[in-house]
């Protein structure tokens, strides 16, 4: 595909030597030797890159590209003088041009420095303008991904965003939770409005407890002002509380009476305060669980979780995982002024295989290091983490196994609860986590296989089960099947 560019210089010798120059193979040039006429051109023809000189008699070059950079956003402007000097190139970046080339032309320098300015382009373009979701609706801010899973996850934004229902976001730490909220907000009545988000967990209780409500002056030491707390702040908009999970208990009383009377009362006040809210909530916490171990109140948890979206992980998102690496390989390129890399089948293959269990955060980090220390121009396998790179899948059963090897799929799954519960000593919670399920899932599975708890206790890592009645037997290992060798890999 050739690129369009428009070459600006006063000189038609100039510019019939780029024109017949430059490998027509690659660039279409259109020139003119009237640089006011250049802007009316860029609005009849969709050019990629503009060349202009600088020195010019009825207008300069430099005020022709500061003119171009503010009117046409992401148009790289490449600028040539015969005045070759660190002046003229700080003149030059400071005006907006991406590249400086200096007369006596060299050809082949020029198209070489055209062809990376177009790439600079496109990508300052996919950075800056609004993320389009990939094979999907557009027109959900930061969220990317076409897979199933995520399709479901666009339906009920477009669903939830209007009403003005209180909204849980639940998902594994990474996931993007508070990138859906503010999608939500974006897209609801309260565009226009304030979005506050606080994150619960990062705050002792006495902290957060001004930060929401407000405090009147010398409501407490050092209260010298009073201050509107973060709850007033968010009238109008979205009041967005990540990790509520999280929350002390002896405040969420307090929150409970904002959510049905809508009116806040600050700490050392006597008066309440009106308020006009709408709630988003998020956590990685299972709040049932939280709530039958006495860590969440049950009426506040109804009060928020009135329309609940969950949140997959990276690793349940399919290809999603190539769609987001190529977002940030574009985003860390441009941030470091580098080439932007392409992405090596190597590569690709590696980190489809891994399962991410940091999510999305995760993986910008992953990019972000391969970024700067890729050695090429697309990321090879060698340019990823340890991590990543050396990660081993789980294996797959042996195609020479015997048909009267294999087992049903209810006693693969009752073999591995008990090697989980063994690896974590009996403790229920922590093997839910890791089964990926709720406790009382965990608990109804137990019975179904009549799992005792001298059972879970004494199931080891090496993979033991007991009798399908439930009492203590001979412990035997498990066979080949397919399970992984540690907890930390295993995909829900």
């Amino acid at each position: 595909m050739r690129h369009l560019v428009l070459v600006v210089d006063d000189d038609a010798s100039m510019c019939e030597l780029l024109a017949e120059g430059l490998d027509s193979s690659k660039f279409e040039v259109v020139w003119t030797t009237q640089p006011e006429r250049a802007e009316g051109l860029l609005k009849e023809r969709p050019f990629e890159v503009v060349l202009t000189d600088v020195r010019m008699r009825r207008l300069d070059g430099l005020t022709l590209c500061a003119r171009i950079v503010h009117e046409h956003r992401g148009l790289p402007v490449v600028v040539m003088t015969a005045f070759g000097s660190i002046d003229a190139a700080v003149s030059a970046m400071r005006a907006g041009a991406c590249d400086f080339l200096t007369k006596p032309l060299d050809i082949d320098l020029a198209g070489v420095t055209l062809e990376r300015a177009v790439g600079h382009g496109s990508l300052h373009r996919e950075v800056a303008e609004p993320r389009r979701v990939v094979t999907t609706k557009p027109g959900h801010g930061e969220l990317l991904g076409g897979s199933s899973s995520m399709c479901s996850v666009y339906e009920m934004v477009e669903r939830a965003a209007p009403s003005q229902a209180s909204v849980l976001i639940s998902g594994e730490s990474g996931t993007g939770k508070e990138v859906l909220a503010r999608s939500i907000a974006a897209k609801s009545s309260r565009s226009a409005g304030p979005f506050v988000a606080v994150n619960c967990a990062a705050l002792p209780e006495p902290l957060l407890e001004g930060e929401l409500f407000g405090h009147t002056k010398g409501a407490f030491t050092d209260a010298r002002s009073a201050r509107e707390g973060l709850i007033a702040h968010a009238r109008g908009g979205t009041l967005f509380l990540d990790e509520v999970g999280d929350m002390p208990i002896n405040l969420q009383p307090k929150l409970l009476r904002v959510l049905q009377e809508r009116v806040l009362r600050p700490l050392g006040s006597d008066h309440e305060v009106p308020i006009d809210v709408r709630l988003i909530c998020a956590t990685n916490r299972d709040l049932e669980v939280s709530i039958a171990e006495r860590r969440f109140r049950a009426d506040l948890y109804y009060r928020i979780n009135v329309i609940q979206i969950a949140l997959p992980p990276l690793r349940a998102r399919g290809t999603d995982v190539l769609t987001l690496a190529k977002h940030f390989l574009a985003r860390f390129s441009l941030a470091a002024n580098a080439e932007p890399l392409g992405l090596s089948a190597e590569a690709e293959g590696l980190l489809l295989a891994y399962p991410w269990p940091g999510n999305v955060r995760e993986l910008g980090n992953c990019i972000e290091r391969a970024v700067v220390l890729a050695r090429g121009r697309s990321l090879q396998a060698q340019d990823l983490p340890d991590k990543v790179r050396l990660f081993e899948p789980l294996e797959r059963v042996p195609l020479e196994v015997e048909a009267t090897d294999l087992v049903a799929l209810d006693e693969v799954e009752r073999r591995y609860i008990l090697r989980v519960l063994g690896v974590v000593h009996g403790n229920k919670s922590r093997a839910a986590h890791v089964l990926g399920m709720d406790r009382k899932t965990l608990y109804r599975r137990l019975e179904r296989y009549g799992i005792g708890a001298a059972d879970a206790i004494g199931s080891e890592d090496g993979a033991c089960s007991a009798p399908s009645g439930g009492g203590i037997g001979r412990a035997e290992p498990a066979p080949r099947l397919g399970l992984p060798a540690r907890a930390a890999h295993v995909r829900p």
